[in-house]
């Protein structure tokens, strides 16, 4: 019986991992599309190692979808020895296969020649990738693991912030190199749109989540949640009704935004952990409304 169960727990594991590469697959090819055939022929660098590589594209003969995995390959090298191969294996397939999507559809280029249609659609369709593939449990690489990388040394370093100082560089490189400061701003205005959008698919309304976590392995998450997401954690003290053993529950309150993340982590912790997901309708204390100007 036991046995039997394990058994069908690994089939259901096995087939949520095709299924998440099956995403992370279409979504690469979408993620294409919106650098090959909206950004990248309208000079729009859209931050980030796409930004990057589309301006190295237009000063050497190498094309765009290459300098993103050339340029991934020492970052992905810097993820490994950081966070090791278990963290990057799905990053390192959907940076290959989004490197090579990128590379072939650019000869169907360009769907526009507006480039506040291109910084609009490309932005839209790069976020909706994107959120898709963060929600499979990968990552296109890139600025999200200098990001991580730098918030292990610099812990006062808000996640956010890092981010926007690195898309601005970038952006104003773009406005420097093609000598066009609409070009910039039409840049910009694709960085907003995505943002956006991403934060649609990812997290729906504004809001927080609480999530309850009960596992084997309370340490190993409650370091990643620490150290990835910059939140804090409570371990109560629980005990099963039925076993009588001992447990630890962790309770941590978030922003939508982090609660993929948290799930993404306790999955690579222990997939066998119990974790309870629920909306936060209203948070006081520190990070989040103050007692005082609700009051007011």
């Amino acid at each position: 019986m036991v046995k039997a169960v394990q058994e069908k727990l690994k089939r259901k594991k096995m087939l949520r991992l095709v299924w998440d590469y099956v995403i992370i697959t279409a979504f690469s090819l979408t993620y294409g599309v919106g650098i090959s055939l909206f950004l990248d022929p309208n000079n729009l660098a859209p931050g980030g190692v796409s930004g990057i590589s589309i301006m190295l594209s237009r000063i050497t003969p190498i094309p765009t979808g290459t300098w993103i995995l050339l340029i991934n390959v020492p970052i992905l090298a810097l993820g490994l020895w950081k966070f090791g191969m278990k963290f990057l294996v799905s990053t390192i397939y959907c940076t290959v296969v989004s490197s090579a999507f990128t590379n072939m559809l650019a000869k169907f280029a360009p769907l526009t020649t507006d480039k506040l249609l291109a910084a609009a659609a490309g932005g839209t369709i790069m976020a909706i990738s994107m959120g898709m593939i963060l929600k499979a449990g990968a990552t296109t690489g890139g600025v999200d693991i200098i990001v991580k990388v730098l918030r292990l040394k610099y812990r006062h370093l808000k996640t956010g912030n890092l981010y926007l100082i690195m898309d601005a560089i970038v952006v104003a490189l773009s406005g420097i190199m093609f000598r066009n400061l609409e070009i910039a701003l039409y840049a910009a205005v694709a960085i907003f749109v995505s943002s956006v959008v991403m934060d649609t698919v990812l997290y729906g309304k504004d809001g927080a989540k609480m999530i309850y976590i009960i596992s084997d392995h309370p340490e190993e998450i409650t370091a990643r949640i620490l150290g990835d997401l910059d939140i804090g954690v409570t371990a109560l003290q629980g005990e099963g009704a039925y076993s009588g053993k001992e447990k630890k529950v962790l309770m941590c309150v978030m922003r939508k935004p982090l609660a993929p993340k948290a799930q993404q982590i306790v999955k690579e912790e222990d997939p066998d952990a119990f974790m309870i997901v629920s909306d936060a309708t209203e948070i006081f204390g520190e990070g989040y409304k103050s007692y005082f100007s609700e009051r007011l």
